[in-house]
């Protein structure tokens, strides 16, 4: 599912927590509702901030996974 279509890429590798939530928030301010964002981070607690991030925001985290140590994610703006 990682090559659906998403309307906008963030690349937050190297990054440590808090910022790759920090950046996601901001991307996904820039987009309308419904629109999705690609992440793509190397930090290892990124899967549960993500999720915590989503639920506590309303967006919809569509899709989460590992490659090779990156996570990515797809969320849908709420």
């Amino acid at each position: 599912m990682s090559g659906d279509v998403f309307d906008a890429e963030l690349d937050v590798r190297k990054l440590a927590c808090p910022l790759p939530i920090l950046r996601a928030k901001k991307s996904l301010s820039a987009l309308t509702a419904g629109q999705v964002l690609k992440v793509v981070a190397t930090d290892r607690g990124s899967p549960r901030d993500f999720a915590d991030f989503c639920s506590k925001t309303g967006n919809e985290l569509l899709y989460s996974t590992e490659e090779s140590g990156e996570f990515i994610f797809l969320i849908r703006r709420r």
